[in-house]
């Protein structure tokens, strides 16, 4: 009964308070919990407010506990609520409107406020810290309605805040008191390869430059510097660092220095009032970052519920930044000196750096730019203070001959139970052990769904895997193993490995001589089987049209009310007045209900009639734009070199070009491509399954990328100078994802399943693996045909389609 329990509060709906709420409903139902929040939400990931400013994820992607959460766990949540202070005598929290509510135990979890510099003119408008989603939306109306920028802080937040202002149009300049970016996180040479990076992505920067006045009238103008010297901006960003929220503590008479002071179990100057996360100070230090706080919220979970536990005793710290494919990675003491003994490796092709600092022979730092794949890893052996071997050197440093498997095996079975593997989650090893061995998960995806790793970023995701290898062993590989659908266990390979083997030539030969359970198979493996067969026998295959989905058989969309929708191409976004005119006229002849302009640059006709379809194709006279089938949708372009002043390179010539060379052409998956002509970005590049970046040196491929449900941005490929060798990559790349990937499998899954390392090897370093892949990808582009006017040329297949009751949709 809820009579006997003990009252805890919580002040504070961040990622710390609520972390250590859902470690203490892990461990005992003694408490009867009330949160308050001041923001007006449930609670939410901070650390992703960035991908939300740049587009790549929307608010509702980043809550961590949604409403629904409080209530199934009796949680009385208070949103839209400040606490003023704490009555020790009555044993009551006091908010901001005189609410009293009683408590037995409370948590301080407060968090920080941005630091705003103590300059004239922080008062105007357009000035705004990056701290919560309110800071988010504003900035994504700034953009709509200004185009100067500036960011004053090079830190972690200030330059998410600047890609993100960039992603939006932004002209902006990043200011920076010191000489380097993140130079508490980053040596000299990681920081100015950032630096590089980021200007090469369209920020500017201002350097060694100390802000002393924003000027303006009601609005801010601009800023002025030390020098004299200005920078006009419309809009100012304030990313300069943070001080913990300590109000409460120090209207409630709590002992506070620069953060609220606690011991080892979070206990602070008050009896029963503990404090947690960014708001507090543990001997001495006060954390910023994210994988500290959960630590302390399993300490003082563990306390507050009488479980044994060791005491918290401070953390080694790290940074992760990872904006529009650049990885930075920092961990432990990273400035080498006279003490230190230095081992560093850079490559320029690959722009990656990797630097590990010895103090008599024991590991106490990292820096890492470029490929951070080994991050957890450093992360875990600089904490553990492991001396280095020869065998560690050889595997970290690239030269040994270890597999990665055992590598892995060896590095999770080091790591302690409490060890947080999710930094963004707080989910530790023992709570993915748990999850396997007691509820039988086998898969990342289930994991994920169960205890919340890898639901963030992603960047634990290596982690988990080797700790499912651990846990299961040799059952890892079988007990994951699927087939294609319920009608068969052979994978995508085995399938189309058989059919190569053995010259299969059609569906129902495939399920027959391969034992399919499902003599005729099921809606799931017909159009896979289908698809395998048309790649692999681009000129004789004869397509299935009864294993295809209903749109594709169609050749258009099929809509709710039984109307269908017609998408004619517009090559690289351009049209002409002649089109339009079509476009206007067939539109008002045929009635359609909706014309609508897409993301992808064109015109869907909404709402034609079945029987007028076969119609609207014949008077529109233009090609189909595939809106229907899993091939290539559209080439977004932007203005480019032709008109735009930034632009460097032809973007809306490219982008028809390669628009005209890869349509019609069978693909695991839809597939989008963009073209912009600078790195300003403006055809959204970076989430697109192939994103080409003009510059004044060529071109740069980014792969992988997707704008949809499961957002990801695209990954560098490579760097080319001359618009034949762009063509020739895009080629083989696309040939390469027909070959590989799975049937319905996006490239922003396909890129995480078979590894960038593995694709830059087939179409970038592999020359003779390249022209190989062009030279088939030709020989298939040439049996494509354009599907509308092959069904204006056969009657009756028309007649069956668009004239007679169509079976239903799969």
């Amino acid at each position: 009964m809820t009579l006997n329990k003990e009252k805890l509060v919580v002040i504070g709906n961040g990622m710390a308070g609520i972390s250590t709420v859902e470690q203490i409903l892990k461990l005992t139902t003694r408490f009867e919990i009330t949160v308050f929040g001041s923001e007006p939400h449930p609670n939410y990931n901070r650390i992703l407010l960035s991908y939300v400013l740049e587009g790549s994820k929307t608010f509702d992607d980043i809550v961590l506990n949604g409403w629904d959460w409080y209530k199934e766990n009796n949680i009385t949540l208070h949103t839209g609520t400040t606490v003023s202070h704490i009555d020790q005598a009555a044993h009551e929290i006091v908010t901001e409107n005189g609410e009293r509510v009683p408590y037995d135990k409370v948590i301080i979890a407060t968090g920080s406020n941005p630091f705003i510099l103590p300059i004239p003119g922080t008062d105007k408008q357009g000035v705004i810290g990056f701290r919560d989603i309110s800071d988010c939306q504003q900035m994504l109306e700034a953009a709509k309605s200004y185009k100067k920028a500036a960011v004053i802080g090079g830190g972690l937040l200030g330059l998410e805040a600047a890609k993100g202002l960039v992603h939006l149009g932004m002209d902006v300049t990043v200011v920076h008191l010191m000489d380097d970016l993140m130079e508490r996180q980053l040596d000299h040479q990681a920081a100015s390869m950032l630096k590089a990076e980021l200007e090469r992505q369209g920020i500017k920067f201002a350097m060694g430059a100390k802000t002393v006045e924003l000027f303006g009238d009601e609005r801010v103008a601009g800023l002025r510097f030390a020098d004299n010297t200005v920078l006009e901006a419309e809009f100012v960003v304030m990313a300069v660092g943070i001080k913990p929220n300590v109000a409460v503590a120090q209207a409630s008479g709590i002992w506070t220095k620069r953060g609220i002071v606690v011991d080892d179990y979070m206990q602070t100057s008050m009896p029963d009032v503990y404090a947690v996360g960014e708001c507090n100070e543990h001997r001495g230090v006060c954390y910023g970052l994210v994988a500290p706080l959960f630590e302390q919220g399993m300490v003082l979970a563990k306390h507050l519920c009488g479980v044994d536990t060791l005491p918290y005793e401070g953390s080694v710290v790290s940074t992760k930044l990872k904006i529009s494919g650049v990885d930075v990675f920092s961990t432990g003491e990273f400035i080498e000196g006279p003490e230190h003994v230095v081992i560093a490796t850079k490559d320029e092709w690959k722009q990656t750096y990797k630097k590990i600092l010895l103090k008599q022979n024991v590991m106490v730092g990292a820096v890492l730019f470029g490929d951070i794949t080994e991050s957890a890893n450093l992360q875990k052996l600089i904490k553990q203070k492991t001396v280095m071997t020869d065998e560690i050197y050889d595997s970290l440093m690239g030269t040994g001959c270890c597999g990665g498997g055992a590598k892995g095996a060896a590095s999770v079975e080091a790591m302690a139970d409490e060890e947080i593997v999710c930094g963004c989650n707080g989910v530790t090893k023992k709570t993915i052990v748990d999850a396997i061995t007691e509820q039988g998960l086998t898969t990342v995806d289930e994991i994920k769904a169960c205890t919340g790793a890898t639901r963030s970023c992603g960047g634990c995701k290596p982690v988990v895997e080797q700790i499912l290898q651990h846990v299961l062993g040799d059952g890892f590989k079988t007990s994951v193993k699927q087939g294609i659908c319920g009608c068969t266990t052979l994978g995508r390979d085995e399938i189309v490995a058989e059919i190569r083997a053995k010259g299969l030539t059609s569906t129902k030969e495939i399920m027959h001589v391969l034992d399919w359970n499902q003599p005729e198979g099921c809606s799931k493996c017909r159009p896979a089987l289908n698809y395998y067969l048309g790649m692999i026998y681009p000129d004789t295959f004869q397509d299935e049209k009864e294993s295809r989905f209903v749109n594709e058989r169609m050749s258009a969309n099929i809509q709710k009310d039984g109307t269908f929708t017609v998408v004619p191409r517009m090559y690289g976004g351009v049209t002409t007045p002649e089109d339009l005119k079509k476009i206007a006229d067939v539109s008002l002849k045929y009635d359609v209900k909706v014309v609508k302009v897409t993301g992808g640059q064109r015109l869907d006709l909404i709402g034609v009639k079945k029987e007028d379809v076969p119609k609207v194709w014949e008077e529109l006279g233009m090609p189909s734009g595939y809106a229907y089938a899993k091939s290539l949708r559209t080439v977004k372009t932007c203005v480019g070199a032709q008109f735009c002043r930034f632009g460097t390179q032809d973007s809306m010539g490219m982008g028809a070009f390669l628009e005209r060379k890869f349509e019609r052409l069978d693909l695991p998956a839809k597939f989008k491509m963009a073209v912009n002509g600078c790195p300003r970005n403006c055809a959204e590049a970076c989430t697109k399954d192939i994103g080409i970046v003009g510059n004044d040196g060529g071109w740069e491929l980014f792969v992988g990328g997707n704008g949809g449900i499961k957002a990801r941005l695209a990954d560098s490929l490579c760097k080319v100078k001359t618009d034949e060798e762009m063509i020739e990559l895009c080629a083989a790349i696309i040939q390469y994802y027909r070959e590989t990937g799975k049937y319905l499998e996006r490239t922003s899954e396909w890129v995480e399943r078979i590894g960038l390392e593995t694709i830059r090897k087939a179409v970038v370093d592999d020359i003779e693996s390249r022209k190989a892949l062009v030279e088939r990808i030709e020989f298939a582009l040439a049996q494509v045909k354009d599907p509308w006017t092959k069904m204006l040329n056969d009657t009756d297949t028309r007649t069956a389609l668009f004239q007679n009751l169509e079976p239903a949709a799969q």
